[in-house]
């Protein structure tokens, strides 16, 4: 049963690949033209996010060399001991919604120094696969087509931020604790 799986999951993306040539193929659509004009939008849209990917890069490297994270995470660092929170996932709760390049790093730095089996190495591991990038989305995503309002959207990714960092603590603590 395990090789028939394997097999299968070998050949589901050219079996899909093929599919997708000879559906087009038979409804007498031009295939391989079509698949270039998306390439060329595709990397129109990748050059129109660049400076916002790069503004965002550069804000969230500043927040990080200026030393907010630490001044946050002193000004917090009572308040997580008193719910039983270990302080050292502060840092993550803070960058996650910023970057997830950093957030991953914190959540390595986390595992490396915890183990992956600690209940600090499965909270952070939790964390960060539960929740999004919320300012980075904001910046780059809705900069690069021209969306300016977006104070909703920006409440309503800081409070599913905001869930999902609880439940993560919740579910770690429930089924690991």
């Amino acid at each position: 049963m395990e090789k028939i799986i394997y097999e299968v999951s070998r050949w589901a993306i050219p079996g899909l690949i093929f599919f997708i040539l000879l559906y087009g193929s038979l409804r007498r659509v031009k295939v391989y033209e079509c698949f270039v004009k998306g390439a060329k939008e595709g990397f129109g849209l990748a050059v129109r996010i660049i400076p916002f990917l790069v503004a965002m890069m550069m804000a969230v490297s500043i927040f990080r060399q200026a030393g907010v994270i630490g001044l946050i995470e002193r000004s917090c660092g009572d308040f997580f001991s008193f719910i039983h929170l270990p302080p050292d996932i502060l840092p993550l709760a803070i960058m996650r919604p910023l970057s997830g390049g950093a957030a991953l790093g914190i959540t390595a730095e986390l595992i490396n120094t915890h183990g992956a089996d600690s209940y600090l190495g499965r909270l952070a591991s939790t964390m960060q696969g539960s929740t999004d990038t919320t300012f980075f989305i904001l910046a780059v995503y809705f900069g690069s087509v021209g969306i300016s309002k977006y104070r909703y959207s920006l409440g309503v990714g800081l409070l599913a931020d905001v869930i999902s960092f609880a439940a993560s603590v919740y579910i770690v603590s429930k089924v690991f604790g």
